[in-house]
């Protein structure tokens, strides 16, 4: 059974919004979660990229509806409506974050659940492609499902989730997540993958090249926050 990701984004501001937030994903947010059944659930801080310092938390379920109708549930626990109240109740001249969005993704028939790194150091790239039709995103995802996900594994790559995103912002796209020890292990791998001959001779054929499928990609650098579970 393929699972669902909702990938949520607090862009911050430096100074009070960080700890904070960190103390609502800590105690409330993941606690909450996880008596959902919804877990392991990934907390993370943007190292490179644009926007910084911003959150992504990721929320993995076996079912869609249970994320959609989340907040219908948190609003009944109690517990978590007491740890979550300097958070929720923060006042609108002081607010906890500047901006949160939330997509809704299914993961990829080739890579159905998520796959969580052993714990330590550790680093993520989060991935999205967007492409300029539904046809060219979903050829693209048929790469990935038939031949490209097991190219990134035998070069190296380690996937954390693959999947297409469902609702949300630059549609049609994809998004997926790798993890690696460090940055030095991340460009060594993904050199190996640009050298394969098997990724070459697929992204060289008629119809698979990126500018007739792809039309932008997010390349983002995290780390994990200490409540983390991914």
């Amino acid at each position: 059974m393929r699972e669902f990701y909702q990938l949520r984004t607090y862009t911050l501001r430096t100074g009070p919004q960080l700890a904070l937030m960190q103390e609502y994903l800590e105690k409330a947010l993941i606690p909450a979660l996880n008596k959902l059944k919804i877990g392991p659930v990934g907390a993370f801080k943007l190292d490179i990229g644009p926007e910084t310092p911003t959150y992504y938390v990721l929320l993995p379920s076996s079912s869609a509806e249970t994320l959609v109708m989340l907040d219908e549930q948190l609003a009944k626990d109690a517990e978590y409506l007491k740890a979550a109240a300097p958070f929720l109740a923060a006042p609108a001249t002081a607010p906890p974050f500047v901006r949160e969005e939330r997509t809704l993704l299914g993961a990829f028939a080739a890579w159905p659940k998520l796959v969580a790194p052993k714990r330590g150091k550790r680093i993520f790239q989060l991935r999205t492609y967007e492409s300029p039709m539904q046809a060219g995103h979903e050829h693209k995802v048929k790469m990935f499902d038939d031949a490209e996900i097991a190219i990134f594994q035998r070069t190296g790559l380690t996937p954390v989730f693959f999947a297409d995103t469902l609702v949300g912002t630059h549609m049609p796209n994809l998004t997926y997540m790798l993890t690696f020890a460090d940055l030095a292990e991340l460009t060594a791998h993904w050199a190996a993958f640009s050298a394969d001959p098997e990724w070459h001779e697929l992204s060289h054929k008629p119809g698979n090249t990126d500018p007739e499928i792809v039309s932008n990609i997010s390349n983002l650098y995290l780390s994990p926050l200490a409540c983390s579970q991914i």
